[in-house]
């Protein structure tokens, strides 16, 4: 029995017809609904300084206690000694990612896959930028043409060679120079493996191609500041918790149990490799976090470094967002394993 859309004469009850007509001239006007206002960060902030200076007696004699101190002092030199590379990278990968034509790359890549891997690999040694701002910068090459392989290249290596990066890491571990080398070989030969992979196996049904820009229809000027303003919250946010967790670890958690996790070679490099995916810290930062885990040696470190950079748990959700699901799903893991045996192997030789 068909169903149609309209009924029949008089079999309408009253209320479909008063949902179709409206309130009648005597129902008068509608009263607005309010409208749901989001907290005010500087309402937010107040009242946070106001709780701590009300509360300054217990906590000043909390902070007193040699477990706090020690635990300020990590967390205070971590976040000193990171933040002026997080902003200089925040402001770099900005103006890359808004005054750089995607149409720069097309053209720069070779037309081979094969060879625009490595290319594309290297172009993040001289192209400064976050993971926060490699994912939109690789999303607006494929739009523009350029192969998804050569694009996931450049989206592994930016974040994890670029000059900012290496000359942090080199501040960070001024007795072990090998370091940069060793994350800058590891770090490149993920990106490409990466991308000559999923030039192999990868299919066209898994990668969503992104359908705009984030800053399409700003001006300029307007969608620098925006993204770094994005970019300085969002990236210094995981620098905090990146430096109190680092901190944690080595004022709270028990001597022993970070002995027994470093003594096992096989434990503390799964450990801070999962560390690094939990931490989600920027890698302008990450090195800073990885020198203070003083306990853990320097191959354990490497994979600190090489796996942050490429994949942790904001990476995973702005790439899911960006290609679809079904590409991270199948891109994040392939990335991890890699990212873990490479760095392995570089230690081994290298360090």
């Amino acid at each position: 029995m068909a169903i149609t859309d309209t009924a029949p004469p008089g079999a309408d009850d009253g209320a479909g017809l008063a949902a179709d007509v409206g309130p009648g001239p005597d129902a008068g006007p509608r009263e607005p609904q309010p409208e749901r206002r989001r907290p005010d960060s500087t309402l937010v902030l107040m009242m946070l300084l106001l709780v701590l200076v009300s509360f300054q007696g217990p906590l000043r004699r909390a902070l007193s206690a040699p477990v706090m101190q020690s635990w300020t002092t990590v967390f205070v030199a971590v976040v000193v000694q990171a933040l002026p590379f997080l902003v200089l990278g925040v402001l770099l990968s900005a103006a890359i990612a808004v005054f750089v034509p995607p149409s720069f790359f097309a053209r720069a890549l070779p037309s081979r896959p094969a060879l625009a891997v490595p290319v594309a690999g290297m172009a993040g040694a001289v192209l400064p930028g976050c993971e926060c701002a490699s994912v939109p910068v690789a999303g607006a090459l494929v739009r523009r043409g350029v192969t998804p392989a050569a694009a996931l290249a450049f989206l592994l290596s930016a974040p994890a060679i670029n000059p900012i990066v290496l000359t942090a890491t080199a501040v960070a571990f001024p007795r072990n120079p090998e370091m940069v080398l060793a994350r800058f070989v590891a770090s490149l030969v993920v990106a490409c493996a990466m991308g000559w992979l999923w030039q192999r196996l990868g299919r066209t049904d898994w990668l969503r191609l992104p359908a705009h820009a984030p800053h399409d229809g700003e001006s300029k000027g307007a969608a620098f500041w925006g993204s770094v303003r994005h970019d300085v919250m969002h990236a210094g946010g995981f620098l905090v918790l990146g430096a109190m967790a680092a901190a944690t670890l080595k004022a709270v958690a028990p001597a022993s149990w970070l002995r027994t996790a470093a003594d096992n070679p096989v434990l503390a490099v799964l450990a801070l490799s999962v560390l690094a995916v939990l931490l989600s810290i920027c890698s302008e930062a990450d090195a800073f976090v990885a020198s203070s885990l003083s306990q853990f040696s320097l191959t354990a470190r490497l994979a600190f470094l090489v796996v942050g950079p490429m994949i942790d748990l904001k990476l995973f959700a702005m790439q899911a967002g960006t290609f679809g699901r079904a590409f991270a799903l199948r891109f994040a893991p392939a990335t991890f394993v890699l990212a873990i045996t490479v760095a392995v192997l570089t230690g081994t030789v290298l360090l």
